[in-house]
């Protein structure tokens, strides 16, 4: 099993705590949020990782792992940064990690341990977690919805009632080349400008609607986090 970190984005919303680094460098309780992704993936047993770089790259040079750059990390948004790496992703199954989340080694050994061709984790605990990050939860959460299966109807979202939200992704997914397989054939039919800014909900629930696409859901209620703001990292320094 392989791992891809997508770490090209520079995290506008973190103002000045993203202007010499990029995201995946800042640091929660003195450790870089990327050492705290590799020491999970790897005590996941995960040994091949990569990262795909865009802002500051420089910066994530010479730490024994691959690198797949974007060139066009400014004008695009995350499908595109992972489609660089397309060359692992086409070879074999692959965990794939936002650059902007810490979590334990259980959470990516979930997705090593099922054999569905699309998979993410998720929080069915959110709601704890997102009334400590914001004054109302609804206003950053998304729609996420599964049958009783635990296949993902809808994602991303805007939802008007907390009952339109079974959980939260995380920003932890599963990629086999099959999976993959479905994302190039979405891609191939946006135009330029839309392939360029598609996101990754945007594109789990494209899959889903349009695609015949089966994501399958994976409840993780250990320790985690995303850090989209400095007020996001100083909830985090609190409480944990």
């Amino acid at each position: 099993m392989k791992a891809i970190i997508l770490a090209a984005g520079r995290g506008s919303r973190m103002k000045n705590l993203t202007e010499e680094r990029p995201k995946c460098l800042v640091e929660l309780h003195g450790k870089p949020l990327l050492e705290r992704q590799l020491a999970a993936l790897r005590g996941a047993g995960i040994e091949q990782i990569a990262i795909v770089t865009g802002y500051k790259r420089e910066l994530l040079s010479n730490r024994g792992i691959v690198e797949f750059h974007n060139p066009r990390w400014a004008e695009t948004n995350m499908v595109a940064s992972l489609a660089c790496a397309q060359e692992w992703l086409r070879g074999g199954p692959c965990v794939v990690s936002y650059s902007d989340i810490f979590y334990e080694a259980s959470a990516p050994r979930l997705l090593m341990e099922t054999d569905a061709e699309l998979a993410i984790t998720y929080d069915p605990n959110w709601r704890a977690l997102w009334e400590s990050r914001f004054e109302d939860p609804l206003s950053d959460a998304e729609t996420f919805k599964m049958n009783d299966r635990r296949v993902l109807l809808e994602i991303g979202q805007k939802p008007t009632r907390i009952e339109d939200i079974q959980g939260q992704y995380m920003g932890l997914l599963r990629f086999t080349p099959a999976g993959w397989s479905k994302v190039e054939t979405l891609r191939a039919t946006l135009d330029d400008r839309l392939r360029d800014k598609l996101d990754m909900t945007g594109m789990l629930q494209r899959l889903i609607a349009g695609h015949g696409a089966q994501i399958l859901a994976l409840p993780y209620s250990e320790r985690w986090g995303e850090v989209d703001s400095a007020e996001d990292l100083a909830v985090y320094e609190k409480s944990n």
